[in-house]
Parts: structure tokens; sequence; C-alpha cells
């Protein structure tokens, strides 16, 4: 009786290690695509004459720009969607959204009140036009 609780205890200790699946990736095989995403803190979102300009933190703690265009945010299959995080402690950040390694679509979550220290408003005659010359997909440095 002892020996076979301790062999019940050895397979269930050891039989875990079988049951793995060592393939790089199971959706793929299932047809399923691959998704993946990058969330980024917002330090500064600035309304511009053709969309918003964020400005983010980068994981080397250096600011990022990038630019939305408005037009991105019209239908809700967009390329982006903007949601307000909720009252509270919460620090607006942006998530970009990657389908089989393509960009696919991103979230803005800014800030509910606009008189908060992150929104801003381009100052006259700035020239944003750099942000916002490639319309067709999203160049996003990370």
């Amino acid at each position: 009786m002892k020996k076979l609780i301790v062999v019940l205890i050895f397979l269930s200790v050891i039989s875990p290690v079988f049951a793995q699946n060592n393939s790089a990736n199971t959706n793929t095989k299932k047809g399923l695509p691959d998704v993946y995403y990058i969330s980024v803190t917002i330090e500064k979102i600035w309304l511009a004459g053709t969309g918003y300009v964020v400005q983010y933190r980068k994981s080397t703690s250096q600011i990022g720009t990038v630019g939305i265009p408005y037009d991105w945010f019209t239908s809700p299959d967009s390329a982006a969607e903007l949601v307000k995080i909720p009252k509270g402690a919460n620090w607006p950040y942006m998530t970009v959204f990657y389908i089989d390694g393509k960009f696919s679509h991103i979230r803005l979550y800014p800030h509910w009140q606009k008189s908060h220290q992150t929104w801003g408003v381009t100052p006259l005659g700035a020239d944003v036009s750099k942000h916002f010359q490639d319309r067709e997909s999203f160049k996003f440095d990370y």
C-alpha cells in the first residue's frame, strides 16, 4: 500500500512535465491570428488641426511623439479608439495592437477632463505635419 501511494505521488509530480506543449505558437496551428499589444504612459496629448499629437514615455525613459489623425476615430471599425479613463488616480495611457506583426489599431485612454495637465493645444503656427505624414500605417517607436 505504501508503494502504491509513493508511485501515485511520483506520477502526480512528474506528469505535468510531459503535459507541456513545446510548440512555439499554438494560435497559428489553430488558424488563429497572433495578437499582441504594447501599452505606454501618455505624457501629453496635444490637440492639433489634423489630429492628436501624443507624447508618450518610451522604455528608455525618453519621450516619443506620434500623430493620430482625427479621421481614424470616425467609426467603430476605425484604426483608433478613444476611451476616457474613469475618475480616480489613473494616469492616461495608450495601447497599440498588432496582429501577425502588423499594426491593427490603437486605443487612447486619456483623462476624462480636458483641463487635466496631460491635455494641451498646439501653439498657433506650430508645424505638426511631420507627425501625420504616413496616414495609412502607424510608426510606433517603443
